[in-house]
């Protein structure tokens, strides 16, 4: 009864609803999975949001460095390059303090120097740019027989894109994006350690991890906790993007199941 009132109490204490204290003393290995858990909230809604989002921008990203036109094209390249050339580290220290400039001048900013917002835009931009190098190698490997079928079918343009060059890009690029999404999600603890302040002491799952760590002088329980946590997230986000990479593969043929090995005596030697 004990574990499940401090469930109870901390469960929700990272978004704002629960104790508004934490444990002083006496922490107990429930108080460390639940808060830790609780903390677990904001990053999935980093890496979630981030994802979604992105994949958009990135399919525009990636067809912007294939056009022809000379000056979309740079700009695709110019930004795939400067998020991918400079550490994530480095992009939150410097999204807050340009968050903070803009906010001394204009109060529209204010929210953009919270972690809510301004991590998650730094997230954003972020993959976008490297799921945009995916999703353009993906482009550039699309087999010259797809696009020679969809001519001879007379799609063009929209109807072209839609029906073949997207469906094919996907399936090229699945493989290599699930492991984008993973470092994604892994790349939100670096939240807690970038300018953008934890408020109220409602942080993420690594700020819980640490604030244990801290007052009990041992590392060797809070932060496996988060590592199976951790863990626990990335096995959810293979499963859900197996089935879609599945799903995206189900017109292929599928392999023959391969017969079982029997024991024939006769033929091994």
């Amino acid at each position: 009864m004990e574990c499940l009132d401090t469930i109870q109490a901390y469960a929700f204490r990272s978004i704002g609803f629960g104790e508004r204290l934490l444990p002083r003393t006496d922490f107990t290995l429930c108080q460390q999975f639940t808060l830790i858990g609780s903390g677990m909230i904001w990053n999935v809604y980093f890496g979630v949001v981030a994802l979604l989002s992105g994949f958009f921008l990135a399919t525009a990203v990636a067809l912007g460095k294939a056009a022809r036109n000379p000056v979309i094209r740079k700009a695709s390249e110019w930004f795939i390059f400067l998020f991918r050339g400079s550490p994530l580290f480095i992009q939150f220290f410097f999204a807050y303090f340009f968050f903070l400039s803009l906010k001394s001048q204009y109060d529209f900013f204010d929210p953009f120097t919270a972690a809510w917002l301004g991590a998650l835009i730094v997230l954003f931009l972020n993959t976008s740019a490297y799921t945009g190098e995916i999703f353009y190698g993906a482009l550039q490997s699309i087999p010259k027989g797809d696009t020679e079928a969809a001519d001879a079918y007379g799609l063009s343009g929209w109807s072209r894109f839609r029906h073949v060059i997207w469906p094919t890009m996907l399936r090229l690029a699945w493989p290599a994006y699930t492991n984008e999404a993973i470092f994604l999600f892994h790349s939100t603890t670096l939240v807690f350690f970038s300018g953008f302040p934890a408020w109220g002491q409602k942080g993420d799952a690594l700020y819980y991890a640490s604030f244990f760590a801290d007052k009990t002088f041992n590392p060797f329980v809070p932060y496996p906790i988060l590592a199976f946590y951790f863990i626990l997230l990335t096995l959810v986000i293979i499963g859900i993007m197996g089935r879609i990479g599945r799903r995206l593969n189900s017109h292929l043929p599928q392999d023959a199941k391969r017969p079982k090995f029997r024991f024939r005596p006769q033929i091994i030697r």
